[in-house]
């Protein structure tokens, strides 16, 4: 257990930061689970829509520095691929 009252502090801190995150990423899982849900029954409009969505929380997942730039980059590029294909 810390000692000093700023890493009493820190362990405060780091808790509330680890509880956030942990709440965004969740959230950024659900929304794109929507995505894929949408591709897995085949429709067109939702899963545009769902990825409209998905690529904005993404995006506020990296700002919020909960997933790299390149991680989110790649997570949308996949999935717009995904929705793309079911127009083909």
């Amino acid at each position: 257990m810390a000692h000093h009252k700023s890493a009493i502090k820190r362990i405060r801190q780091t808790e509330t930061r680890t509880e956030r995150n942990r709440a965004r990423r969740s959230r950024i899982r659900t929304y794109v689970k929507k995505v894929e849900t949408a591709i897995s029954a085949g429709d067109q409009a939702q899963a545009n829509e769902a990825l409209r969505v998905a690529q904005s929380e993404l995006a506020q997942g990296v700002v919020k520095g909960v997933l790299k730039k390149n991680t989110a980059s790649r997570k949308v590029s996949r999935l717009n691929a995904r929705v793309k294909a079911l127009s083909a």
